[in-house]
């Protein structure tokens, strides 16, 4: 069974950091490509970042220089550390897997950013 269970999300202020945790089971998790994406009240899930399983990684532009993704394959899992957040950061945080055509989605862990 095919699982990504997300973790590490809770209320920080502006300015502070979180780390996301990400584990996988159930896949040969070093041959995919995993991301991390997330969803605001009212608007579209959005990519966050992406690492290929060589990691190299790719980050939206609007937390490039904040947001680090990285991954440990002998752990099975994928990280987001979150540094320097701002209020519109608020959002349901997903973890996603892809090797195409197969895509599996974690059930998400809330980041509010508030003072």
């Amino acid at each position: 069974q095919v699982q990504l269970v997300e973790s590490g999300g809770g209320l920080v202020q502006p300015g502070g950091s979180l780390r996301l945790s990400c584990v996988a089971s159930g896949f040969t998790f070093s041959i995919y490509a995993m991301g991390w994406y997330r969803q605001a009240p009212g608007k579209q899930r959005e990519l966050v970042a992406t690492i290929s399983r060589d990691g190299s990684t790719n980050y939206a532009d609007s937390v490039k220089g904040r947001f680090t993704m990285s991954r440990d394959n002998a752990k099975n899992t994928v990280y987001l550390q979150m540094n320097s957040l701002k209020p519109e950061d608020t959002a349901v945080y997903y973890c996603n897997g892809r090797l195409v055509p197969r895509e599996f989605w974690g059930q998400g862990t809330q980041v509010t950013v508030s003072s």
